[in-house]
C-alpha cells in the first residue's frame, strides 16, 4: 500500500480515479507520476506534477465525456456546431477543479503529495487559441452550453504558436513566438480516425451526370489532411461534457523520399512544412498578399473539416438528407469562417448529389451568423482573382448564390441599380471583391448583433438594405460572461461572501445576485465587501512589482483598461488624460487629488503602426510619471505587458474603475464592462456597446458615462468635423498636445509622437478631442465620489447586483431556443 492510501485511508483496489475526495485524488495524482510519466516524487519537476494532475483531472472527465456523446447519438438529438477561428479559454486546470467540483479537495490533496497548489496553477500556460474578446466569448459559451446541458460542439484550430507573446522594449511592443504548445497539452486527445482531406488550388471542369445534367468536378487539386484533437468542455455541476475539436493542419506524406535520398534533405520536408503552416500562428499578418492567402486557407481549413465531421455524424443515423436541417444548427462566430456556406453548398451538391434548390434551402436553414464588428477592416473581403485561385469551385458557387440573390432583389426592387451594387456579394471595382460578411447573411435564417445597440447599428447602416430584403432575419442576442470563470474562480474571496449572503445557486442562476441589492445598506456587509476588495488589490499590486518592479499604494483607486489596443478603443483618449492629470498634480497650487495608479494593458496587431505608437506613448508616460519624486505614492502609470486571461483574472478582482470608452457606435458589445462590474468595479465610459443595457441594469447613479451618443457621433463625422475648433476652445487639451509634440516624453526624438498629434489635429476619426473635456469632467466626478468610502462601496455592490442579466447562460438559452432549436439533454449520473 503507498504512502498516500495510508495517509488517505483509501485502498487501491477502490475506483480511486474517479474519486472526488481529497485522498483518492491525491492517489490518482501518484499513480500518474508514476505510471504515466514514470517519475517519483524526488524526481519530478513541477511540470510533470502539473501533468499528473491535469491527467487526475481529465480521468474524472472522460467517463461523464464518453456517456454525453453516446447520449447525444442515442437519442438523435439536435445537435448545434460552433465555428469559431479563436477560443480564449485561459488555464484549463483550475477551471475544471471548480466546474467539477473539486476546488476544496484539491489543495487538501496537494498537501498530501508535498506539492504547492499554487505552484501548480501557475504552471499552466494559457493556451494560444485566441486573441481577444471574440475567442474570450467562444470559449465562455462552450462552458455554458456544457452547464445547460446542450448538445453542443465547438470546432476550431489548433494554432502551434498562437498570435504571439508581447514583450515591451525600450517603452517598443515587440512580438515573439507564443510556443505554448512546447511541453504538450494534457488536455487534448488527438483522434486520427477522424482525418479529412482538404483541397485547395486546381481547376473545375464540366463532366456529364447520370441524367444528361451538367456537374462541375475539382480536379488537379493539392490535398492536405486535417487531423483533430479533441479537448473536454466540462458543465459545471452536472455530468455534460461537450467537446471542442480543433483541427491542425498536416500533409498528405511526410517527406518525399526520392529528394531525400539524393540529399536534398530540405526539399524533402518543403511540401509538408508549407502545408503544416496553416495551423501555426492565429491571424497571419494580412497586409501582404501571402498573409491574405494563408488566412482564407485557415478559414476554408476550418470549415471544410467541421463541415465533413458533421455530415459523417449525421451519416451515421440517417441514409437521406430530409432530416439534416432537423438535426443539425451551424453558428459561425463572426465573418471568419462565412466560407463555410459556400463549402456545404459543394458538399451537398457534388459530394452528396443533392440538387441545387433542395441543398440551398438546408444551407440557409441550418446557419445562424453573429456579426461582431462595425468595423470595416473585420468585415472581410477577399480579391476574387484570390479566391478564385485557392479555392476555384467556391468562387463559382459564390457567383452562382449572387445571381440567386441579384435576381431576387431585382424582382422585389425593379429598376433600383444602386442596391443591386450595395447588396450584391461581389464587389465590383478595379480589382472585384468577395463580401464575406454578405456571403454569411444570404447564407443565414438568423443574423444576430450582440447588444441592443450594435444590432440597431447593423439593421440601419452595415445591413440596411438586407434588413429591409429579409424581414424577421436579424436579432440581438446581448453578449455575456460564464459566472463561473468570472467571479467563482477568479474571486473566492467576493465568491465567499456572497454565498454566506445569498446562497451558493447564483453560478449557475446569475439573477441571484439582485438578493445583494438590500445588501448594499447594511454597514457590516459593506466593510466585509472593502475587505474582500482590498485582498484582491494586494494580490494585483504584487503582480505589478513583479512584473513592473514598481510599488504601487494599495488605497489609490486602481484606474483599468485593460483590451486589444486599436484606435476606436481610445487608450489615447485616456494617456492624453493622464497626461493633463499629471500637470495637474504638478501645480503648487492646486488642490489635493486622490492617488490613482492607473493600468494599461492589450496587444496591438503586428502591422498595425499607430496603434503600437500608442503602446510607446503610453510606456513612455508611464517612464516620466513613476520616476517623478514629486508625485511618489500620489500617481503611477503601469503597462503590463502580454495581456491574457491568466492575467486578467488578477487584474479584474482589483479594479476599483474600469474603462470602457470606446467611440459611440463603434463598440458592438464589450464584455470586460461586464466582468469588471461583477466584481464590483465601476465602469466609466460612453452610451456605446453593452455600456448601455449594464447602466439600465445597475442604474444611472451608479456608473461614469460622458461623450457624444452614437447617433451625434455619426453626424458630427458626417457633417465636416473640425478637431482643431475642439482643441482651441480646450486650453488644458492644447496644453497637452502642445507637450506632447514638443517631445516632453520623448526627448530623444521630439517628432516620435508626430503621427498622433496630426492625427488628432486634422482628422481625428475617432472623436478622441470631441470627448476630451467630457471625459476629463466625468473622472473629476469620479474622484468626488471615490472620496465618500460608504457611497463607493455601495455603488461596487450595486454593479454586481446587477449583473444577472449578463450570464451567457442567458445568452445561449436565447440562441438555443431561438436560433438553433436545440433543446437540453441531461446526462443521468447511471449513464457516467
Amino acid at each position: 500500500m503507498s504512502t498516500i492510501s495510508r495517509q488517505s485511508g483509501i485502498r487501491e483496489r477502490d475506483d480511486y480515479h474517479k474519486g472526488m475526495d481529497a485522498g483518492s485524488f491525491a492517489l490518482s495524482v501518484g499513480n500518474h507520476l508514476k505510471y504515466t510519466l514514470a517519475k517519483d516524487r524526488k524526481t519530478a519537476t513541477l511540470h510533470d506534477q502539473y501533468w499528473s494532475v491535469a491527467n487526475a483531472i481529465r480521468d474524472r472527465l472522460v467517463d461523464r465525456w464518453m456517456a454525453t456523446q453516446q447520449a447525444y447519438a442515442a437519442h438523435d438529438v439536435k445537435r448545434v456546431y460552433y465555428l469559431s477561428m479563436e477560443y480564449l479559454p485561459g488555464r484549463t486546470l483550475w477551471a475544471s477543479l471548480v466546474n467539477l467540483g473539486l476546488a476544496d479537495a484539491f489543495p487538501a490533496a496537494m498537501r498530501l503529495l508535498g506539492f504547492d497548489a499554487e505552484d501548480l496553477i501557475e504552471q499552466e500556460p494559457d493556451a494560444g487559441l485566441g486573441n481577444g474578446g471574440l475567442g474570450r466569448l467562444a470559449s465562455c459559451f462552450q462552458d455554458s452550453m456544457a452547464t445547460l446541458q446542450l448538445p453542443a460542439m465547438g470546432y476550431g484550430l489548433r494554432y502551434e504558436f498562437g498570435m504571439f507573446r508581447q514583450t515591451i522594449r525600450d517603452g517598443w511592443q515587440v512580438e515573439e513566438p507564443d510556443h505554448w504548445l512546447r511541453l504538450g497539452n494534457p488536455w487534448e486527445i488527438t483522434r486520427p480516425e477522424r482525418i479529412y482531406p482538404i483541397q485547395f488550388y486546381g481547376r473545375v471542369v464540366p463532366i456529364a451526370g447520370h441524367n444528361g445534367e451538367t456537374w462541375r468536378q475539382w480536379i488537379d487539386a493539392q490535398q492536405l489532411l486535417a487531423l483533430p484533437s479533441d479537448i473536454p468542455i466540462p458543465g459545471y455541476e452536472c455530468n455534460t461534457v461537450n467537446n471542442l475539436r480543433l483541427w491542425a493542419a498536416s500533409d498528405t506524406d511526410l517527406f518525399d523520399l526520392d529528394y531525400f535520398q539524393s540529399g536534398d534533405y530540405i526539399r524533402a520536408i518543403e511540401r509538408r512544412a508549407r502545408g503544416e503552416n496553416i495551423t501555426k500562428i492565429l491571424y497571419p499578418n494580412d497586409k501582404v498578399y501571402a498573409g491574405q492567402e494563408l488566412r482564407l486557407r485557415q478559414e476554408f481549413l476550418l470549415a471544410s473539416a467541421s463541415l465533413q465531421d458533421i455530415i459523417r455524424r449525421y451519416k451515421e443515423n440517417h441514409a437521406t438528407f430530409d432530416a439534416f436541417a432537423d438535426k443539425v444548427a451551424i453558428q459561425i462566430n463572426d465573418t471568419h469562417p462565412a466560407i463555410a456556406v459556400a463549402e456545404l453548398l459543394r458538399l451537398l451538391v457534388d459530394v452528396e448529389g443533392l440538387d441545387w434548390i433542395r441543398a440551398w434551402d438546408m444551407t440557409v436553414k441550418v446557419f445562424g451568423y453573429t456579426n461582431h464588428t462595425l468595423m470595416p477592416e473585420a468585415l472581410e473581403k477577399w480579391p476574387a482573382s484570390m479566391l478564385g485561385h485557392v479555392l476555384p469551385r467556391h468562387l463559382e458557387i459564390i457567383y452562382e448564390i449572387n445571381h440567386h440573390l441579384l435576381a431576387e432583389v431585382t424582382k422585389r426592387y425593379p429598376g433600383d441599380i444602386d442596391r443591386l451594387r450595395r447588396m450584391s456579394i461581389i464587389e465590383e471595382g478595379h480589382e472585384k471583391q468577395v463580401r464575406m460578411a454578405h456571403l454569411a447573411v444570404v447564407g443565414s435564417h438568423s443574423v444576430n448583433g450582440v447588444s441592443k445597440l450594435h444590432t440597431s447599428l447593423l439593421k440601419s447602416r452595415l445591413f440596411l438594405d438586407f434588413s429591409e430584403c429579409y424581414q424577421g432575419r436579424f436579432n440581438a442576442k446581448t453578449n455575456g460572461i460564464t459566472p463561473r470563470r468570472w467571479l467563482l474562480a477568479c474571486n473566492p474571496d467576493l465568491s465567499a461572501l456572497v454565498s454566506s449572503r445569498i446562497g451558493t445557486e447564483w453560478p449557475r442562476h446569475l439573477d441571484h445576485l439582485q438578493r445583494l441589492r438590500p445588501l448594499a445598506d447594511d454597514a457590516d456587509f459593506r466593510r466585509r465587501w472593502r475587505e474582500a476588495k482590498r485582498r484582491n488589490k494586494e494580490r494585483l499590486a504584487r503582480l505589478i512589482e513583479r512584473m513592473c518592479r514598481l510599488r504601487v499604494p494599495v488605497d489609490s483607486l486602481f484606474d483599468i483598461q485593460v483590451k486589444r489596443i486599436h484606435e476606436y478603443k481610445r487608450q489615447l483618449l485616456n494617456i492624453l488624460r493622464v497626461i493633463d492629470l499629471y500637470r495637474r498634480m504638478r501645480e503648487p497650487s492646486g488642490a489635493p487629488i486622490p492617488a490613482r495608479t492607473i493600468v494599461f494593458g492589450g496587444k496591438a496587431a503586428p502591422g498595425y503602426e499607430m496603434a503600437k505608437l500608442i503602446i510607446k506613448l503610453i510606456t513612455n508616460v508611464a517612464e516620466v510619471v513613476n520616476r517623478d519624486p514629486a508625485l511618489k505614492d500620489r500617481l503611477s502609470v503601469v503597462f503590463l505587458e502580454d495581456y491574457r486571461v491568466s492575467l486578467a483574472e488578477v487584474i479584474i478582482p482589483g479594479a476599483d474603475l474600469s474603462e470602457h470608452i470606446s467611440t459611440a457606435g463603434m463598440e458592438a458589445s464589450g464584455t470586460g464592462n461586464m466582468k469588471f462590474a461583477l466584481n464590483g468595479g465601476l465602469i466609466i465610459g460612453t452610451l456605446d456597446g453593452a455600456n448601455i443595457e449594464i447602466l439600465e441594469e445597475v442604474g444611472a447613479d451608479n456608473v461614469f458615462i460622458f461623450g457624444v451618443t452614437a447617433e451625434e457621433a455619426g453626424r458630427t463625422l458626417r457633417g465636416g468635423y473640425e478637431p482643431q475648433a475642439e482643441i482651441d476652445a480646450s486650453p488644458r487639451l492644447k496644453a497637452v498636445l502642445d507637450t506632447i509634440a514638443g517631445g516632453y516624453f520623448s526627448p530623444d526624438d521630439r517628432f516620435r509622437f508626430r503621427p498622433i498629434v496630426d492625427q488628432l489635429t486634422t482628422r481625428d476619426p475617432f472623436l478622441v478631442c470631441k470627448d476630451f473635456n467630457s471625459y476629463v469632467a466625468c473622472q473629476e466626478r469620479v474622484d468626488q465620489t471615490w472620496r465618500d468610502v460608504e457611497r463607493w462601496t455601495r455603488m461596487s455592490i450595486l454593479n454586481a447586483a446587477g449583473m444577472g442579466k449578463f450570464s451567457t447562460d442567458r445568452t445561449v438559452a436565447e440562441y438555443a431556443g431561438e436560433i438553433w432549436g436545440v433543446k437540453p439533454t441531461p446526462i443521468l449520473a447511471e449513464e457516467t
